[in-house]
């Protein structure tokens, strides 16, 4: 039996709360990359990249996460100065048109600071505080919440990385140790949302481990978020295919993140996701009463 979801609450900068557990949030992705697996270069131009984050938030997304460096794995990694040139003219347009808290997909202090002075609400880092040791300091000092992804090694070496015994039981060791790392940085735990990291440093098998024990994590009493989004974990399953080809498999892995208790889950095709986020929260309302 799976329990009902918890709740909780992030504070923003703005002085309102993001609330989480009520329903599944959706976080759209908007990569402003030239080289992300799923959708490099389609919104290097900062007006098409504000256009598609105003649409993004008309097809039902909670938070826009924007994002300059792919993080793919064998991505190269990039120099400060050029991520803040692609985020920072994205990050102020769409946080002054839009209605949903803007996220920054970074793991670099200099960008975050930047990025939540031009008015992104929450920083999501795909190396749980582990490649730039400032960047803590800037989201303690800042007060907003921040998103600490499971992962191993950089992008170019993760595989070399990916050795489990218990993938459920590693990872969610490990990130209770960024958990630790961070609140020992100053982070507030309230403000702590943490990501098992499908794909990162994880093969297939992996993969689907942890998707499959997304419960599990609930024992480090933080909300969870989920990426599967297009990932190529799903061709374990369909089949050699490109991104574009994955959305029904993806629609399968956020029904499955859902259902065993994701508070969050990142996608790209917002509008589909959302639909089918609402009809899992239903099922899921409807197990917990029967289980009432």
């Amino acid at each position: 039996m799976i329990s009902p979801r918890r709740r909780y609450a992030l504070a923003l900068p703005s002085g309102s709360v993001l609330e989480l557990g009520a329903r599944t949030l959706v976080m759209g992705i908007l990569n402003v990359t030239p080289d992300s697996f799923a959708d490099g270069g389609v919104h290097l131009d900062p007006g098409l990249a504000i256009a598609a984050a105003l649409q993004l938030e008309a097809d039902g997304a909670d938070i826009v996460d924007i994002g300059g460096e792919s993080t793919r794995p064998g991505a190269e990694a990039l120099s400060t100065d050029a991520e803040i040139a692609r985020v920072l003219p994205v990050v102020e347009g769409v946080a002054s048109k839009i209605g949903v808290p803007v996220s920054i997909d970074t793991y670099k202090a200099e960008v975050a600071r930047l990025a939540i002075d031009s008015g992104a609400s929450i920083v999501n880092d795909v190396s749980a505080l582990s490649y730039d040791p400032a960047l803590a300091g800037v989201v303690a000092a800042a007060g907003v919440p921040i998103v600490l992804t499971h992962n191993r090694g950089r992008s170019q070496e993760m595989y070399r990385e990916a050795h489990y015994v218990s993938t459920p039981n590693e990872v969610e060791r490990e990130l209770g140790g960024a958990i630790e790392r961070a609140m020992l940085a100053g982070i507030s735990r309230e403000q702590i949302v943490v990501d098992p990291g499908l794909g990162f440093a994880k093969r297939a098998e992996h993969t689907f481990s942890t998707l499959a024990n997304i419960d599990a994590f609930r024992s480090l009493d933080r909300p969870i978020l989920v990426g599967p989004s297009r990932k190529s974990f799903l061709d374990d399953a369909l089949g050699e295919r490109p991104p574009a080809d994955r959305e029904w498999g993806t629609a399968a892995a956020v029904a499955s993140a859902v259902l065993l208790g994701a508070h969050i889950v990142r996608v790209h095709g917002v509008g589909q996701m959302a639909d089918v986020v609402r009809v899992a929260d239903h099922v899921a309302a409807a197990r917990d009463s029967e289980e009432r």
